[in-house]
């Protein structure tokens, strides 16, 4: 086979498998763009001091900054996303169950003991008060 061979064709054909890809991308960002192009159209803009200040975390601007905050919702939040993946593992379990050995159905209520456990010992150590 020559270099002459070697057609246009055959160097598309290559690459078609990320031609859906690259299809994909240049979708997303084009419906992306009409959205938030739409948004400014459509919406009614009216800023104001207190809006656009840089404090839109739901603290209040005028405070002092050192003053003390509660970390209950950070504690809960970050409980969350630990037990929120966790449970993410129990989803292709059960959906390979019926494939599974003993040895892996153990496996995973171990995991759910460890896990319960986890939980209980959030409790007792009062985690999840709001006090």
């Amino acid at each position: 086979m020559h270099n002459s061979d070697y057609s246009l064709l055959d160097s598309v054909e290559i690459y078609k498998p990320f031609l859906k890809v690259l299809l994909y991308i240049i979708y997303s960002f084009a419906i992306a763009f009409i959205l938030v192009g739409l948004s400014y159209l459509i919406a009614e803009q009216s800023p104001y001091l207190e809006k656009i200040s840089a404090y839109e975390c739901g603290f209040e601007p005028f405070e002092d900054a050192r003053e003390k905050f509660k970390v209950s919702f950070y504690i809960v939040a970050i409980l969350f996303l630990i037990f929120d993946v966790e449970i993410v593992y129990l989803f292709p379990w059960v959906l390979a169950l019926s494939f599974l050995n003993a040895a892996a159905i153990w496996c995973m209520i171990f995991f759910l003991i460890l896990l319960a456990v986890g939980f209980v010992y959030e409790i007792l150590e009062g985690a999840l008060a709001w006090v």
